[in-house]
């Protein structure tokens, strides 16, 4: 069987061995090259067209995503896995718009992480754990049939938008700042139902991100009077 060929970015050089280390005990994978930042993962995947680039997000020069957009411009056979600590939806959504095949939490398991790498090699999409591969792939199947989220139709005073108690509970929390991690742990649910809220309400208010989210809510003073902020 023919090794995945893998170059492998992260800004921080323990972090990468520690990687690097792990692939390759597989036998099943071949770290060809190595970078710490976006330009330098762009430079490699030019120079050495590997299977799978597993890139970090945040690293300085240029982030992981806007990597991820140059590679999907040039290249059909270099698969895109991002290896994160964020699993707010933004990050998600914004990495699987620019053309991610997967998108991977640095707590996951070893045997995950070989399982992404396999998955997006084969042309597959791979979300790890507690990431809806449902909420990605039905967010993206919306940008493809022209059904991005819009924002609501305005009145003349204010957008009513329609939020269950549920969502009105999770804004909140993210007005506040949570995570999508800590609202779960406070609500006692998944983050993939947390994930999924945040979807809703992000589609229900025409925006893509939580910056966008908060601006929004502070334009509503009839919902922010509501949320209580």
């Amino acid at each position: 069987m023919d090794q995945i060929s893998v170059v492998l970015t992260d800004d921080h050089v323990v972090v990468r061995n520690g990687i690097k280390l792990l692939l390759e005990n597989s036998h099943e994978i071949n770290v060809i090259g190595e970078g710490a930042n976006g330009q330098e993962a762009l430079d490699l995947c030019k120079a050495l067209k590997p299977d799978v680039l597993v890139i970090d997000i945040r690293m300085p020069i240029m982030n992981g995503i806007e990597a991820t957009s140059k590679i999907n411009e040039y290249s059909t056979t270099t698969k895109v896995l991002i290896l994160s600590m964020h699993d707010d939806a933004e990050y998600i959504l914004d990495a699987a718009e620019k053309g991610a095949s997967g998108y991977l939490l640095k707590d996951s398991s070893s045997d995950e992480f070989l399982k992404a790498i396999k998955t997006v090699k084969e042309g597959k999409k791979y979300f790890s754990g507690d990431i809806s591969k449902v909420l990605v792939e039905g967010y993206l199947n919306m940008k493809q049939t022209g059904a991005t989220p819009v924002a609501p139709t305005l009145n003349h005073n204010e957008e009513k938008i329609d939020l269950t108690k549920r969502e009105k509970e999770i804004l909140q929390y993210v007005a506040h700042g949570k995570s999508s991690k800590d609202i779960a742990s406070i609500l006692n649910k998944s983050v993939r139902t947390v994930e999924t809220h945040r979807f809703n309400i992000m589609k229900k208010m025409g925006v893509k991100s939580a910056v966008e989210l908060i601006s929004k809510i502070n334009e509503m003073p009839t919902l922010k009077n509501e949320l209580g902020l």
